[in-house]
Order: C-alpha cells, then structure tokens, then sequence
C-alpha cells in the first residue's frame, strides 16, 4: 500500500469487499461535528449526511464529513439533486462518496459516474488539495487513482424505471452499489407501506442478483423499524443496512425514558 493509499481509505468500501455487513447511519437532526464520533462510538461504520430531507448547509455538511475522516467512519451525503453544484461541492467538501437519488437508468447512472470520477473514469474537475489525503501534496496521476479508488458512488434504486433497468444501472463502470429506497419504491409500485408484499422482496432479491452478478453491493433502505426484513435482505445478500437517523435514535431514547418515569407515578 502506498503512502497516499494509507491515508486516503474507505473503511465502508474495505468492509464490503470482505463480505462483512456494514452498518449506516442518516444524519438529519444534528449541526456539529460531534455526531460524528457519536456514531462511530456506537459502533456505526458509516454515516450519511442527508441533503435531500433537511435543511442542513453544505458547509455543516462537510465539517461533519472532515470530522468522519478523521476517525475512520465513512462519510457519505444524499445529495438533493444530481447535480454538480452538489456532488462536486460535497466531494471536494469532505465526503468521500455520495448516493445518487432516483436515478432511473444506465444513462444516468453513466452521468453520476461523470460527475464523481475523475480521469480517465469521468470528468470530475479537480479542486486543489483535499481533506480526504491531509491536503498535503502528491502527484495528480496518482491522486486521481486514489480518489477514484476510495470514493463510493451509491445510486437510489426507488423507481419502478430503475427496478426494470436494474442489471445495467449496477453494471455501470463506477458505480458501486445500489441502495433501494423501500418506501419511494413501494409508493411508485402502488403498494405504499406495505412492506412485506412480495414485489418488494423480489425488487431486492432482483437487485442482489444482479449486484452479485457484476460483484458490487446492494443496501437496504427505508426499512428503520422492520429488523425481520432489514436481516431477511441481508441473509439474501444485501450488505449496507441504513439503520435509521439521527432524529428517530432520539425520539425512540426519549420515549423510553418518559415513559419509565411515567410508570413510576404514585
């Protein structure tokens, strides 16, 4: 391993390439950094800063990624639109790597891959020294390699268009795994909120397959309050399990309390 390759890692990646299940994070309630070293504390692998449901600036946004860098949880964001001003500003930011919302095909899969890769693999525009290698100085060749090694590109798989594009959209060159969005996805196939229909256990087990097939990963997504099916996709396959936000960990431990001291009343 070179000296860039030492510092310039994705835990998350390196998990799932041993086959491990890897533990996820959503950032929606806190500011500040120290969300971060809470969720690795908790044993969390990565987290996942959510643009697309929240308020949070991109400035936050970032200082929380740096602060996740800096002690081997890996930061990714959901960005809002896929677009360069926020999957260019949030990678030159801190993160080291994004999921895509409703990407649809291979077509715009290929443009993600555009936006997120540098050359030869895309045409990522490269902005001076980075946090991701301690902004210290190596040739760009090299860099370019190692960012595009490091750097994850999640693409949503919460369409109905996505599902019947599935095998294509993960064949992809650079992409790296599909997260399927249950509740988007089953509200697009008529079935909102019913996750235990069929279709949505043969969306995943079509996802996996394909995942398999090309040797990239599936993770689950939207499925917070259902551990019986967050561990059937996993005993299925999937490897990334996004265990719910920041927001809902609070109010499920607040709930707990209240409710202790409530039974307490004389």
């Amino acid at each position: 391993m070179s000296e860039l390759d030492d510092i310039l890692r994705n835990y998350m990646k390196e998990k799932l390439a041993a086959g491990a299940v890897v533990a996820s994070m959503t950032v929606r309630l806190a500011r500040s950094i120290e969300i971060a070293a809470i969720a690795k504390t908790a044993g969390f692998d990565t987290l996942y800063v959510d643009l697309e449901h929240n308020t949070l600036s991109i400035d936050t946004c970032c200082q929380i990624c740096i602060s996740a860098q800096q002690i081997g949880i890996t930061p990714l964001v959901r960005v809002p639109a896929n677009t360069p001003d926020y999957i260019g500003r949030v990678l030159d930011g801190g993160a080291m790597g994004v999921i895509t919302p409703h990407v649809r095909s291979a077509e715009e899969a290929r443009a993600m891959v555009d936006l997120v890769r540098f050359p030869p693999l895309g045409n990522r525009s490269a902005g001076g020294a980075l946090s991701h290698y301690q902004y210290r100085s190596f040739p760009g060749a090299a860099i370019n390699t190692a960012m595009n090694r490091a750097t994850s590109l999640v693409v949503m798989l919460e369409t109905v268009a996505a599902l019947d594009n599935v095998e294509a959209i993960i064949a992809t060159e650079g992409v790296d795994m599909l997260l399927i969005g249950s509740n988007d996805l089953c509200a697009e196939m008529g079935i909102t909120g019913e996750f235990d229909h069929p279709r949505l256990k043969d969306a995943f087990a079509r996802a996996i397959a394909a995942a398999a097939n090309v040797g990239k990963h599936v993770g689950v997504g939207g499925l917070a309050a259902r551990d019986d099916l967050m561990t059937q996709f996993v005993r299925m396959g999937a490897r990334y399990v996004s265990t719910g936000t920041d927001m809902s960990f609070l109010i499920s431990a607040c709930q707990q309390r209240a409710h202790f001291v409530q039974q307490m009343q004389p």
